[in-house]
């Protein structure tokens, strides 16, 4: 039976590098998204071409719903052995005094609770005490967790430090069920979330002196699925340049 790995937000940026990196891997990707049906095909398009296999999804990560609907297509090509939780918004740039509240739930909404939906449908799905024959989980997080994104994104930098707490705990509560969980924290990295004039002005400050790639960051997620990466469990890995 085919290993599926299940790629949020994959339609464009990391994700879509994910998707592509691990098709050719031999994962059988089910990417989803939100918006941008065109990017999501886009990606199907090319993984296909380049002899892999994968299917587009639509699905908002923060609806239960959705998230459901999202693992049970999944689970129509074969056996769910592994998540990425890529998906998340980050909101701004707004100070915290002037944030709205829509903002800061909309931005809680996907990047912790839609993380939690989709690690609960996984866990349920691969837990050996379950019944099922075990898995992996990659969360993404930030290196804003810990620089804090003042002036811009605090609201954002927040919910990726829960992300970091939520994979260290999800990681412990089930490694003896044949589930390993970690994250991936990536820096600056050139993709449509920044802008070329925050890459321009923020990227004299990263010690390696340029910001990363999309591949730089799939190339980690890509490690942690494989078995490679079998006595790795609730863990975060910085891929930030040294910033």
């Amino acid at each position: 039976m085919d290993k599926v790995l299940v790629v949020t937000g994959g339609s464009r940026g990391i994700g879509a590098a994910i998707a592509r990196q691990a098709a050719a891997q031999g994962w059988l990707v089910v990417l989803s998204y939100m918006k941008g049906a065109q990017d999501a095909e886009a990606v199907v398009r090319s993984i296909s071409e380049a002899g892999g296999r994968a299917h587009a999804v639509q699905a908002d990560s923060s609806r239960e719903e959705d998230v459901a609907r999202l693992f049970d297509e999944a689970a129509r090509h074969g056996r769910i052995a592994g998540l990425v939780n890529n998906a998340g918004i980050n909101g701004g740039p707004v100070r915290v005094a002037d944030l709205t509240t829509e903002e800061l739930r909309r931005v809680i909404d996907v990047n912790v609770v839609g993380v939690f939906f989709c690690a609960r449908e996984a866990v349920q799905r691969m837990s050996t005490a379950r019944g099922g024959q075990g898995g992996v989980i990659v969360n993404m997080g930030s290196a804003s967790s810990w620089l804090g994104a003042p002036g811009e994104r605090v609201h954002y930098a927040a919910t990726k430090g829960a992300v970091n707490v939520m994979t260290h705990g999800l990681g412990l509560e089930v490694a003896r069920e044949g589930i390993r969980v970690n994250c991936v924290n990536p820096g600056l990295i050139e993709t449509d979330m920044n802008s070329p004039d925050r890459l321009a002005r923020l990227s004299p400050s990263i010690p390696i002196g340029r910001s990363g790639t999309a591949d730089e960051i799939a190339s980690v997620v890509v490690f942690l699925l494989s078995d490679a990466a079998s006595y790795v469990v609730g863990t975060d890995i910085r891929v930030s340049g040294g910033r």
